[in-house]
């Protein structure tokens, strides 16, 4: 079990770049973002899996193609969209406030797994996780008052958020049962057919997008936008390459290592290290809510990890 705990804070720490990087692309849009990283997520992926690829490929029946569509769906490509749609048309305050109910979203989704912890044990732990999140969106509230969008925009945007949000949630539960489920396929192996499936649906949205709108892309429109498609390319390789190729096979391993109830614990450390990647960008120390709401968030991950490891029979036999 620790061994995933570990794996899903690395995965975290991977995950949390992804809120930087719209920063460097603000000239671009939430859909060509979302084909950037995952047409470069699926070519890294197929590198990797070289000559492996065609007989993994080879091993995959319907039900794994059905699954594979599904989660590269509503764990990347929509999830990915959504939520840029959300910070863009809501702001960031009302985004994060949103997505930040995803590890209270996905324990309750994860109450009737075998392994799960009761969720009267967890009441402690989830307060301290909802207290944190409460500090992390009074700051930002207090903060960030608005971004000059109009209401019936700001509806939208919240909309787009809670669709994100309801999209990983569907995806962190179903994956993780999946795999339990499905030992034929290895982490690693999952992982990249996963990223071959995303890039391959992010290559036809990206084609038929293009057919539509090529004159904002290769025209006199695009020239004048000031894009900059090294540094796209640039930026999406990095996200592509650390925070899905690497941090999906990572989030795999602890998916099959830990409980759903602790998996959505787990998601806490994505928004810790987003945390601390935009006061390093914006050259800041953080506020008092928000060193509280970190303080709070590790507490409650830590308190539920020590609950799992108490109730974890393996665990009690080793001791």
């Amino acid at each position: 079990m620790w061994q995933g705990v570990l794996c899903g804070l690395l995965a975290g720490a991977l995950w949390g770049m992804v809120f930087v990087a719209p920063v460097f692309l603000s000239h671009f849009t939430p859909l060509e973002m979302a084909c950037g990283r995952y047409i470069a997520y699926g070519l890294i992926a197929a590198v990797v899996m070289s000559t492996r690829l065609p007989p993994l490929l080879r091993r995959l029946d319907r039900t794994d193609l059905i699954a594979m569509v599904k989660h590269a769906l509503s764990g990347n490509i929509v999830y990915y969209m959504l939520l840029a749609l959300g910070v863009k048309f809501a702001g960031v305050a009302a985004t994060s406030l949103i997505i930040g109910v995803l590890p209270i979203s996905v324990t309750l989704m994860g109450q009737k797994d075998h392994g799960a912890v009761p969720l009267k044990q967890l009441a402690w732990p989830l307060l301290l996780v909802a207290a944190g999140i409460a500090c992390i969106n009074i700051d930002v509230f207090t903060h960030d008052v608005g971004n000059g969008m109009p209401l019936n925009h700001k509806l939208f945007g919240v909309l787009c958020a809670a669709g994100a949000l309801a999209c990983w949630t569907w995806y962190s539960v179903d994956n993780a049962r999946y795999l339990k489920r499905n030992p034929h396929f290895s982490s690693g192996e999952w992982s990249a057919l996963y990223g071959v499936s995303s890039g391959l649906i992010a290559l036809v949205i990206a084609l038929v997008a293009l057919a539509f709108f090529h004159g904002d892309v290769t025209g006199a429109a695009a020239v004048a936008s000031g894009r900059d498609w090294a540094l796209f390319w640039i930026v999406n390789g990095v996200i592509a390459l650390g925070a899905s190729a690497i941090g999906n096979h990572l989030w795999n391993i602890a998916s099959r290592k830990v409980p759903l109830t602790l998996s959505g614990q787990l998601i806490l450390f994505e928004t810790l290290f987003a945390l601390l990647y935009g006061f390093i960008y914006k050259q800041q120390f953080p506020r008092g809510l928000e060193i509280a709401a970190m303080l709070l968030l590790a507490a409650g991950v830590m308190w539920s990890v020590r609950i799992h490891a108490l109730d974890d029979p393996s665990a009690a036999h080793a001791n």
